[in-house]
This record gives structure tokens, sequence and C-alpha cells, in this order.
């Protein structure tokens, strides 16, 4: 290959890089437009199957940990909450999640924390969660699907995922996407 080639080779990959990447953003936004991209939307292959194998500690002082026999043992709905000290928006849904915790139990994964910072901020201003763990790998969120905390699922008796959701908790979300699917299950018995 001669030096000439090489040279305009290597000054058209750019080029052609920029390129593809100009015709995949104006694809997304195209899809957006017309409805059929949801950039909110999360691929959640786990929904409506049981619960993924994991055993996880509890948080010192805070009871024991949990895992998938203990989510399958369910004999009521719980919310599983991934969450972490050092994530602004787990710190901005903690009122919300304790309202939300009066209407249905609350358990809750810190995801990649220490756990005396976990114990610290789950206690500040009062636990929402019945149970906590901690996932200080990260490797059982990695199993669940999380992309990053806070996320929550919907776990019905049994073991069975019926929700999820990747951003804080309100009581909006509560009402518009966690209860349909609670009065959907209990229709369903």
């Amino acid at each position: 290959m001669s030096e000439l080639t090489r040279r305009r080779l290597m000054t058209a990959l750019p080029i052609i890089g920029a390129g593809a990447l100009g015709v995949g953003f104006w694809k997304m936004l195209g899809g957006m437009g017309s409805g059929n991209f949801d950039p909110h939307a999360v691929n959640a292959p786990i929904l409506n199957r049981p619960v993924p194998d994991f055993s996880l500690p509890g948080l010192p002082g805070m009871g024991d940990g949990f895992g998938s026999d203990t989510l399958k043992a369910l004999t009521q709905p719980v919310l599983l909450n991934f969450f972490a000290s050092w994530c602004i928006p787990c710190v901005a849904e903690m009122p919300e999640l304790r309202e939300i915790g009066n209407r249905i139990p609350i358990w809750g994964v810190a995801y990649k924390d220490k756990p005396e910072d976990s114990v610290r901020f789950v206690q500040r201003d009062g636990s929402p969660y019945q149970r906590v763990a901690s996932d200080r790998s990260g490797l059982t969120a990695i199993d669940w699907g999380v992309t990053g905390v806070p996320e929550s699922f919907l776990i019905l008796p049994g073991g069975r995922i019926a929700w999820h959701g990747t951003a804080a908790l309100s009581m909006d979300t509560l009402h518009t996407e966690i209860q349909p699917r609670l009065s959907t299950a209990e229709a369903g018995k």
C-alpha cells in the first residue's frame, strides 16, 4: 500500500465514523418524533420470570440479608429497591419510599456501597425498608438487569417479577404503574 493511499484512508476513517454516528442520531430522533423510540425504555427480559438466584448478606445491625429463596417464599407482593448512599436520585426518593412503604412492603439492596455508608443512609430519616441486603460487588444487580440506581422491581407471591422501574419511585409511579399490576395479579388468583 502506498503512502498516499494510507494517508487517504487515515483521513477518511474519522469522516466515515462521524457520518455513521450522524445517521444513527438522525434515525433515533426520527423514531422519537414518530413515537417508535422511547429513550427511557429499558429492555427487561427478566419481567414475568422468577427472580434470579442470589443470596446477599444483611447490613450490620439491620438484620439478616435475603436471597432468591426468601423472595420465592413470599405470600404477599414486595417492592425490591436497589439503592446506594452515593446516589442523588436515591436520596431524593427516600421521602416517597417511606410513604409507599406504608402501602406495600419495600425491601432494599445496597448496590456497590460500603456497609457503614448504607446503614447511615438508610437510618438517617427513618428506613422505608422492611429488609435490607448488601450487594457490594454489584454482581447480583447485574443478574437482575440493573443498569443504575435507583431501580425497583415488583415481586409477586412465589417470586415472579411483575414490574421493573428504572427511576426514583414516586406516589405517581405507585398509582399508575405498580397498583394496576397488583390489581391484575389479584384478579388472576
